[in-house]
């Protein structure tokens, strides 16, 4: 058993199973769909196609983040037991969350003296922070202490990469993101909105492409881009979807067939019902590490 807990939010977007195997504790954030607020628990309290065809059908959608009381009682448990904890949070660039689980730290250091408690801002999202967990618990696995771990977080989170393309601008307009004129013109076009997470974690429109093939082309393309050793990326490849497996399944696809070097095939998961409460269905997500997005 690792010398301390290794700890993030239900937004990373990977299966409970995939967490359990890798001894990463979580957090849940909650969801409100038509008035009922439900814990983001993988698909658990509401399946993943359910959620999607309820907003496919008009249902109205919320999320909350999860409060510094939430933050105390979880972390907490593991105080208690004598652990140390490395809670890795969802990128504070899309919530306030990572400010809740810093305040809740600040408080219980007063009552755990001895303990450390590290709260780190991911700056990703999805399968993103999902990836990057699942390399944090490499290196715990490894044998790398707490501290060392916290500094090569710190020091290499802005080099995964998150590309999205969504093909309805229908929750982008719902959402004020896109005006319901724009909104017209690009579904009667078929343009399909190209978007990446920035170095402060906030998601960012990159480009509007005609036609879903041509985006799927083009999200593989800024991997070519971007990916350590380019064509040549030796890492894993996630992806994630909003109820579009078809289309998540092409991306996967072309990724494999263009970096034939991968570690592994393709990882393919839901994005889970907090980000698709402001996706929406029809939105594919690509997940690799790379140049630093600072640059």
């Amino acid at each position: 058993m690792a010398e301390f807990i290794l700890s993030c939010c239900s937004t990373v977007d990977l299966k409970k199973s995939h967490l359990e195997a890798r001894d990463i504790k979580y957090i849940c954030f909650h969801y409100e769909i038509d008035g009922r607020i439900l814990p983001d628990d993988f698909g658990a309290s509401m399946p993943f196609p359910d959620f999607y065809a309820a907003m496919e059908n008009g249902a109205e959608t919320r999320t909350s983040q999860i409060n510094i009381d939430e933050y105390c009682g979880y972390f907490r448990t593991f105080l208690e037991q004598g652990r140390d904890i490395l809670h890795i949070a969802f990128s504070g660039g899309l919530s306030g969350s990572v400010n809740s689980a810093l305040a809740a730290s600040a408080l219980l250091a007063e009552e755990f003296p001895e303990r450390k408690l590290i709260v780190i801002d991911s700056l990703a999202a999805s399968s993103g922070y999902g990836l990057l967990m699942d390399k944090i618990a490499d290196l715990r696995d490894g044998g790398m202490d707490i501290d060392t771990l916290a500094a090569w977080v710190e020091a290499h989170k802005l080099e995964l990469h998150h590309w999205f393309f969504s093909t309805t601008l229908k929750y982008y307009i719902k959402g004020g993101r896109v005006s319901k004129t724009a909104g017209f013109v690009g579904g009667v076009l078929g343009i399909c909105p190209l978007l990446h997470v920035d170095d402060a974690g906030k998601l960012i429109p990159v480009d509007k492409i005609r036609s879903k093939k041509k985006v799927i082309e083009a999200i593989v393309r800024k991997m070519v881009e971007y990916a350590d050793k380019g064509t040549s990326y030796d890492g894993k490849c996630y992806i994630s979807h909003s109820n579009c497996i078809e289309d998540a399944s092409l991306v996967a696809s072309l990724v494999e067939e263009t970096f034939p070097k991968l570690n592994g095939r393709v990882e393919i998961n839901d994005i889970g019902t907090v980000i698709g409460s402001h996706s929406g269905p029809g939105t594919v997500a690509l997940f690799f590490w790379g140049k630093s997005r600072k640059e």
